[in-house]
This record gives C-alpha cells, structure tokens and sequence, in this order.
C-alpha cells in the first residue's frame, strides 16, 4: 500500500499529515495528488466521503509554498458551492499548513466585507470563496484574480444544481488562462462534462469508483409509510421517526436527519425536541454565526441529532456520524448518495434509513435505479393507522326486528300521520261531505291500510298539512308545511246543479 511519504509533499505537509495521524492516501489522493504536483489539470471524480478535499489541498500547500502573495491578488482560489463546505475547506488548510508559513482569507456570506476586505488587503496565498460572494468583491474593485496559479473547482455538480454554473463560467474567464485547475464532482452531468471540456487542457482523469455510488460500508434500509390522513401525514411520519431513531437504541450516537423543505426541518426540529430529544435546525435561512453553532455543537458531541436540508448534505465531515435519517425521499437521485455519504466515512460502518410515503415512490424507484441495486425493505415500527372508525354491527335484538319497526319504516309512516291531523277550516256543505266520503276517504283508507304515502294519489291534489307535491312523480316540494294558512288546504269542488 503506498503511503503520503511516497508522493512528492513538502517534508513540512508530511509532519503535519503525520500528526493528524494519516499514514496511507485514499484512493482519490493517491491518483490526484502526482499528477497535481507536477502542475497538470486534473479531473476528480469520486463517490462522497473519499477524502477529495486533501487530494487538492496538499498539493497546493506543497506548490505555494514558495512565493509571496501581493495585497489584494491572491495565489490560488478555492471554489465551493456552500458556506459549511468552505469553512471545512479553510479547516483543511489550518491542519495541513500549520507548518508553512501560509495565509489564506475565506469569503462566505454572513460575515462583515470590512474583515474579509482587510485580509484581502494584506495579500492571501489561498483564497476559499463561494461564488456570489467573491463575485461581490470583485465587483466592490477589491479583488484581482490575474494573479491566480492554481484554481479549485469542489463539488461542481452541486454548482450546477445551486445554478451557480454561469458564476463559475464567468471566473473562469477572469482568471489567467496558464492557471493550473483542480476539477472535483461526485458525479458527471452533461453540463459539467461541457465546462471541463471548455476550461480544462489535457486534465488527467482520476474516478476511483462509479459515478454516484454509496459506500460498502453503509447499511441502507427503507421504510414505507402511507398516512390515515393527508392532513396527518406531517405528524404520523414524524412518529415513524421517533419510533426507528429509539429501535436503533444505543447504537444511534448521533445522526443527521435530512429533510426536502425548510418549513419540515424547523417542524421535525421542533417535534424532537418536545419530546425529549437532543435536536437542532439547520439550513439556509439561518444566521451564519447560529449554523456554524450548531455544527460545531454537532462535532463537539454535545448534539445528538442534526436537521438538516441538503445545504448540509454536501461537505460535512464528521467522522463519527453513526446514523442519516431520510425524512423525506430526496428529489434528485444524486442527493441520496451525497445524503447518505455523512456517514460510514473513512472506512467506518454506517446505517442509513429512508421514510417513503406513497407519492414518493418514483424517486426511490430513481435512487434505486441510480445505485444500482434494491433498497431493503424494513417493516413499519408502528402499526398503520385505521383509515375509518369500523360501523358497528347491529345486535341481534335489532336484526329480528321486523322492516315496520325499523326507523325507516317509521319514517315512511311520518306522512300518514300528518295527514290524519287535518287542518280546521270551513265546514263543508253536506253535498260536498258526502261526496268527499263516497271518493276521497275511500282512497285514502285504503291508502294507509297499505301503509303507503297519501303523497301519491293518483289526483294530484295538495297533501293537507304538509308539503305540496309536483304531479306525476309524488315528489314533495319542500317549503309548505304546518305554518302555512289552512284555507290554502281546503279542496273547493265544483257545486252541482239541480
């Protein structure tokens, strides 16, 4: 196995490599670092968690070395798509040139311009810049790039879908064209093949493993889950993630949880930690000074579980992540590998669980597909929820019932009954009565001897105190009921004549 002692560094990055107690390169590093010596452009690609950010950062230690940087025209430049990633970088640079007399300056958001034009204007041999904020300066005439030797491009797949790519573009072009440039992606989308093709001469290509793979070493599970209710989903998936954080038991030190929306990981940070649990929010809408808090307390150990959106999924280098949590199935297929790859780093073991619900069915179908291989199925930790309450059952007193003493049977007699309370009004003539008694009541006894409606005789008359009814299809027109004057009820016949 070949060691760092091997590669050509500087005897002063070696002491420092050997007290951070490495001994061997990763693969990445032991095919980037030659050819980065010897001032080629080189072409990285290499799964998450591989060690890309020392492949880079000490063959440019080794380089700048010599030399003196002039105010305000840095040495070198160091592209990264994210706040946490850059400090990271800077970190990076702290360890491995702590004995080489360096200065390097970061410029990120959330912090001061006075500070970082100070440290401009003293002249910096490394400069760690996210695009939009470099771009800031330049534009203030407080930074020239013609002086750049050694040009870093990290993650660019994640530049390109942060849509930083006409950023990158137009820096490159402000910088000289003898630079040498470092080119580092997880994965190779057309875009980025484009801008490689366009910026970098004659790159040696280093890819020590498939595009978009996730370690050996990480044990991958997924859960599905489908909600009682829409409207429950929120609460009921957040109980899934309880319940599959406490069935890992101890063996859970610590875990980052990743969630699609912002609105989700202030809500599952929230939730956690009403229960109980050692949780904290991060993301892009948060103060710089509270998000490097809370990393730095998710380092330390004195936090437990990470919330996080994808702006944490890229650069995050804790080593002893036990655990990811997948709230949510991520939109692009490439954030699972980058997700997951927070743990099981530097050769450890690690375990990643995935909560997928219904809708998301055909992204896991996209993780799957991408990684080349099925996702094992784990049970659900709770029981699934009854859609609707069970109808009781009738008891048996009520199914012996006969269909006459069953409410609806009852309603069907409300009617009849109405219609034996006639409205008072005029008396009819004894002509008229006995005529009535010869017709009418025979019908109608008839009528309610069958136990039917006198809503439907076949004359279309009015029903007297109750609602009148169309012709011909019995139907009872709402709005005329025991309130109504009584001489609307009377029937008026016609008067025969002598």
């Amino acid at each position: 196995m070949i060691k760092f002692s091997e590669l050509n560094l500087n005897a002063k990055v070696l002491k420092a490599i050997d007290e951070a107690g490495y001994e061997s390169p990763t693969p990445i590093q032991a095919g980037a670092i030659p050819p980065a010596l010897e001032g080629k452009d080189v072409l990285g690609i290499a799964q998450t968690g591989t060690g890309k950010t020392a492949s880079f950062t000490l063959p440019m230690i080794t380089r700048l070395a010599r030399g003196r940087a002039r105010a305000r025209m840095p040495r070198s430049l160091v592209l990264c798509p994210t706040r946490e990633l850059a400090a990271q970088v800077a970190e990076n640079f702290d360890t491995y040139a702590q004995h080489v007399k360096l200065t390097k300056a970061l410029l990120i958001g959330g912090v001061s311009f006075k500070e970082q034009e100070a440290l401009i204007d003293r002249g910096v041999d490394v400069l760690i810049a996210t695009p939009g904020r470099l771009l800031d300066h330049f534009e203030r005439g407080k930074l020239l790039l013609t002086g750049i030797e050694i040009m870093v491009v990290d993650e660019a797949d994640r530049m390109l879908d942060m849509g930083f790519i006409p950023d990158i573009e137009r820096i490159f072009s402000l910088t000289p064209f003898t630079r040498q440039t470092l080119f580092f992606s997880a994965t190779m989308a057309p875009e980025i093949e484009r801008i490689t093709n366009t910026f970098l001469s004659a790159p040696a290509r280093i890819e020590v493993a498939r595009q978009a793979t996730a370690s050996e070493t990480i044990a991958q599970n997924v859960v599905m889950f489908k909600p009682s209710r829409r409207d429950r989903e929120g609460s009921e998936k957040r109980k899934v993630l309880r319940a599959l954080i406490d069935g890992e038991g101890d063996k859970c030190t610590n875990a980052i949880v990743f969630c699609n929306r912002k609105i989700d990981v202030d809500a599952t940070a929230k939730s956690l930690k009403k229960y109980g649990y050692n949780a904290a929010a991060i993301h892009g809408d948060l103060e710089q000074s509270q998000r490097m808090k809370t990393l730095d307390a998710f380092r330390e150990g004195t936090l437990r579980l990470l919330i996080a959106s994808d702006v944490a999924a890229r650069g995050l280098d804790v080593p002893s992540v036990s655990h990811v949590f997948n709230f949510d199935v991520p939109g692009h297929a490439e954030d699972y590998v980058h997700r997951i790859g927070r743990t099981g780093r530097a050769g450890r073991e690690g375990k990643a669980i995935t909560i997928c619900n219904p809708r998301d069915e055909k992204a896991l179908d996209a993780v799957e597909a991408l990684i080349q291989k099925a996702i094992p199925r784990l049970d659900n930790p709770l029981k699934p929820a009854k859609t609707e309450a069970a109808k009781p059952e009738p008891s048996k007193a009520e199914a012996a019932k006969p269909e006459s003493a069953k409410p609806e049977a009852a309603k069907d007699k409300e009617p009849v009954q109405a219609e034996e309370k006639k409205p008072r009004g005029r008396r009819a003539s004894g002509r008229d009565s006995g005529r009535d008694a010869g017709q009418d009541n025979s019908r109608q006894k008839s009528a309610r001897d069958a136990g039917q409606d006198n809503n439907r005789q076949p004359s279309g008359r009015s029903q007297r105190g109750g609602g009148r009814q169309d012709r011909g299809n019995g139907k009872t027109v709402v709005g005329m009921g025991d309130h109504m004057p009584s001489f609307i009820a009377l029937s008026f016949a016609e008067r025969r004549t002598s």
